[in-house]
């Protein structure tokens, strides 16, 4: 018998569908403190969570039996999933179970704001029949901008074509191809935010989406156009927001979640034309249902007969084989990584060539890595060896394989090639001392850097000078610098830089770094 403890809140039916298995012995004891759940977790296999219970610390330390958790839901933020993975518990989640939901209840905003449905609610119950106060908009015949097309950005997409509405689509992740077979014109943000009566979003929080409606962008958006935003906080600038509605460049916004939640107090409040809801993505009894079997089923799948579905922290690997393929695994996914962030195209490909000894390896586990460096900064689901593959062919990402005993200059190497309709960049790597990543390779350019820490790159004319320049720098502003290399090519006139820092460089820092007159191009990220 396996022990499942349940305990968060769930849907009848998920408990109902956990009975249906004779090998599963239910604890259900929602709502209980940290000290309460401890003799609950001790001998679980098993536990099941919401929001509430937080699966680390104590608790975690106590469940010594755990071997999987199962989140009714997508996120995992109540999850140490560090601590998890090092004990080698499963984490699953339902990524997919509440879509629909948060998707309908964007299209529901979206009504909400065209025909002032809760101005017009007060002004009737307050006695009122002001019918020419409410005129609204109709939204066949308009454009709406979907940024971030996920699952959900797609189920929202498909309902507004449903409304005879055109569709423009933005994710640098997901290739044209992928938009117009949903019937989604794919386009760059700015000519998105221009041409569009309503945007709304899609995407999760992360570096490069933080903010990605700043004052200046929604400033460039059409005069008139509404925002709905049931996704994440943290994508909008509020304070511009509120400006922006109250000058009339923007007739109003629908928001389900917010920078500080619950928005008590907040200025947004009072601004008439924008419209909220307490965070209701997920709250239908259909989505607490769908996240309420499906987690059964998942936990009873892995329990009886070792499946693993929707996992968020890692694959299944043999201690023998991890072993062997670990510093494999760690340059793959350090190659996605920077491949991730140096490409200026959304990938059609991800070709993976081992070469060497490379060849002889499991190569399953190590492309899954590079998927994983290549994909995990840009989606809001954790990305890991299960689900990398299933989320690359879903950005309209196609992953090649190929492997040669030969190696040009290496034992043993592994190239990471991204292509895109019109674009292709190669990256080379190897391990020096069977142990340690190293880039020695950047399409024709040579170079031999390592992969760890902070890194910035460079791309820049060859000339004297630049390194130099770019030292002053670093070295006025207190960086220092651990190490450094320019990679060159025959027959061409710019060289590349990777230079390791000791912290992170801040945006002043950059901006100076990108005012040299030969740099072309900086970038930085972390290993």
């Amino acid at each position: 018998m396996y022990k499942v403890f349940i305990a968060d809140k769930l849907a009848d039916v998920g408990v109902e569908a956990l009975k249906k298995y004779s090998e599963i012995d239910i604890d259900f004891a929602p709502g209980l403190s940290v000290e309460q759940a401890i003799p609950h977790a001790a001998d679980a296999d098993a536990i099941i969570v919401r929001s509430e219970t937080k699966i680390r610390g104590e608790l975690l330390d106590a469940a010594q039996k755990l071997r999987v958790v199962g989140r009714a839901g997508i996120g995992v933020d109540n999850i140490d999933l560090d601590a998890t993975t090092e004990r080698g518990i499963v984490v699953l989640n339902t990524p997919d179970a509440n879509a629909t939901t948060t998707a309908e209840l964007a299209v529901g905003h979206m009504f909400s704001l065209s025909r002032h449905l809760p101005s017009a609610d007060a002004s009737v119950r307050g006695g009122k029949w002001e019918r020419s106060k409410f005129v609204g908009a109709e939204l066949s015949g308009k454009t709406v901008g979907v940024i971030g097309f996920g699952t959900i950005g797609r189920i929202f997409a498909s309902r507004c074509l449903g409304l005879k509405m055109r569709v423009l689509g933005f994710d640098p992740f997901v290739t044209p191809t992928t938009f117009g077979e949903a019937g989604v014109e794919g386009v760059d943000l700015d000519t998105l935010l221009e041409r569009c009566d309503y945007i709304s979003l899609h995407c999760p929080v992360t570096d490069d989406t933080r903010g990605i409606l700043s004052r200046e962008r929604m400033s460039a958006m059409k005069q008139g156009a509404r925002i709905i935003n049931c996704a994440r906080g943290g994508l909008i600038d509020e304070s511009a927001l509120i400006d922006l509605v109250n000058e009339g460049q923007l007739a109003g916004a629908a928001l389900d979640v917010y920078d500080n939640e619950p928005p008590k107090d907040s200025p947004l409040l009072d601004v008439p034309n924008i419209l909220f809801t307490p965070h209701l993505g997920a709250s239908t009894h259909e989505a607490q249902t769908a996240v309420g079997v499906e987690i059964a089923d998942q936990i009873a799948a892995y329990l009886i007969r070792g499946e693993v579905n929707n996992a968020v922290n890692t694959a299944s690997v043999a201690p023998e084989q991890l072993q062997q393929l670990e510093p494999h695994m760690r340059l793959a996914k350090n190659l996605g990584k920077l491949l991730s962030l140096m490409v200026e195209e959304p990938l059609t490909e991800l070709s993976i060539g081992y070469y060497g000894h490379a060849a002889k390896i499991d190569k399953g586990p190590v492309s899954n890595e590079a998927l994983v460096g290549l994909l995990q900064s840009h989606l809001s689901v954790p990305v890991n060896q299960v689900n990398a593959g299933h989320l690359a062919r879903r950005q309209g990402i196609q992953l090649t394989e190929m492997a040669s005993e030969e190696s040009r200059d290496y034992l043993s190497s592994i190239r990471v090639t991204g292509n895109a309709d019109n674009y292709s960049l190669c990256l080379e790597g190897t391990l020096f001392d069977e142990r340690h990543p190293r880039l020695v390779r950047v399409n024709d350019y040579e170079i031999e850097a390592v992969l760890e820490g902070h890194v910035v790159l460079t791309r820049h004319d060859d000339r004297p000078g630049v390194i130099g320049a770019i030292g002053e720098i670093l070295g006025r502003k207190g960086i220092n610098i651990r190490r450094m290399q320019v990679g060159l090519a025959n027959d061409k006139e710019q060289a590349i830089a990777v230079i390791g820092v000791k912290d992170s460089l801040d945006s002043d820092t950059l901006d100076e770094i990108r005012d040299i007159p030969a740099i072309n191009r900086i970038l930085q990220t972390r290993f």
